[in-house]
């Protein structure tokens, strides 16, 4: 049974006037509980419509989403319920910070949703570990930290609330490659650890080749493929069509096999092309 249920769902901006545009159309897809799903497209292609959607920050023009075979709008009073269990991380989150310290700043939604000061408390530390800031950190003002402790901190707010899913939009961009390495591990942590869902939109296909169990690509408003990362990447042609690029050390592979080398064409990693060629020459 999936957790994310979309059937069918189309979305219009500025409907009815000269500056109308079709963000989706007719999409319609399903993911289980406990996947990683990286998210591809390029400029416009609808994907952040897409996950506004699916946690209710915007309503379908048309079609329906449902959340654990609920539809999420047959209570529109109570769709604040499903942005808590549907945390959504917005790129360059670190703007919205804006309490005292980091500590208020990763409470303001476990208070929110109601909790009392303990489990408040116990939340905010946990989610601190989980996306790697120290206790020290937590008193401070968030204005203190770096780039990628900032963006960390405004992780974590989301974590705290311990969502069923955890969407999160482009998280490492603006960062340098050491804090995208370990932002990245961090979110794959912890994915391993809450065993919940995740949906990571990025334009970095490496990175997306690394974490995803499936990839779902958009272009157009249109949802092209849901597949897994191995299926997906392996139509290196059909991606460059839609202005997509499969991972580097992928297209690598797969022009030594068309000079005739007995490779594999769907090595997602640089391990795995280093090992790879190795394979290769050791064989010649």
């Amino acid at each position: 049974m999936s957790l994310i249920r979309a059937e069918n769902i189309s979305f219009v901006y500025s409907t009815g006037t000269s500056f109308e545009k079709k963000a989706l159309d007719n999409v319609s897809f399903e993911i289980e509980k406990g996947e990683f799903v990286g998210i591809i497209g390029h400029t416009g292609s609808g994907k952040s419509t897409l996950i506004q959607l699916l946690n209710g920050l915007l309503k379908p023009t048309e079609g329906n989403i449902f959340f654990d075979e609920k539809n999420i709008w047959d209570e529109p009073k109570k769709i604040r319920n499903i942005r808590f269990r549907v945390g959504m991380v917005f790129q360059y989150p670190e703007y919205q910070l804006f309490e005292e310290t980091v500590y208020k700043d990763i409470a303001f939604g476990p208070h929110n949703m109601g909790l009392d000061d303990d489990e408040t408390d116990k939340r905010i530390h946990k989610a601190a570990e989980f996306v790697g800031l120290r206790e020290d950190q937590l008193l401070v003002s968030p204005f203190e930290l770096s780039g990628g402790e900032k963006r960390r901190a405004a992780i974590a707010g989301v974590i705290a609330m311990d969502p069923d899913v955890l969407i999160l939009d482009e998280p490492t961009a603006g960062l340098d490659p050491l804090g995208r390495e370990a932002l990245l591990s961090q979110i794959v942590d912890y994915h391993r650890v809450r065993k919940n869902t995740v949906l990571l939109v990025s334009h970095s296909m490496e990175d997306i080749a690394r974490i995803a169990d499936r990839i779902l690509v958009m272009s157009h408003g249109k949802k092209i493929a849901l597949d897994t990362t191995e299926n997906v990447f392996s139509k290196g042609d059909e991606l460059e069509k839609i202005g997509l690029q499969v991972p580097q050390v992928t297209r690598i592979m797969q022009m030594l096999k068309k000079k005739g080398f007995n490779v594999d064409t769907s090595v997602l990693t640089v391990e795995q092309g280093f090992n790879e060629i190795l394979n290769c020459l050791s064989g010649v």
